[in-house]
């Protein structure tokens, strides 16, 4: 299905994640973190989301556990920048798949 955003059509599925990582853009991103009530976007979001598209990219799934030992963000600055479900959140606005151990 598809949906327009930020100006952008973008193909997602039913819970509304990008289907096409390359529709992904920083104004992308920023609707979508609105959406999700997260933001504006700062800094310390931005390095979060780009670690994930990295790892989408290099084939690899990340887990909040991961994440937190990443050096990137900690678990508990995860679930202050992206509250109730940091990394699902987190996930959606960066463009990725729903990481597999989120319901």
């Amino acid at each position: 299905m598809q949906k327009t955003i930020a100006g952008a059509t973008i193909d997602v599925n039913e819970e509304g994640f990008l289907t096409d990582p390359s529709q992904w853009n920083e104004a992308v991103a920023a609707a979508l973190a609105a959406e999700e009530s997260v933001g504006p976007l700062t800094e310390a979001h931005w390095k979060v989301l780009h670690h994930l598209r990295a790892k989408h990219a290099a084939g690899e799934e990340v887990t909040i556990r991961q994440l937190g030992k990443s050096g990137v963000v900690t678990t508990k600055d995860l679930y202050a920048l992206f509250p109730n479900g940091p990394l699902k959140k987190a996930a959606r606005i960066a463009g990725v798949p729903k990481p597999v151990g989120c319901i």
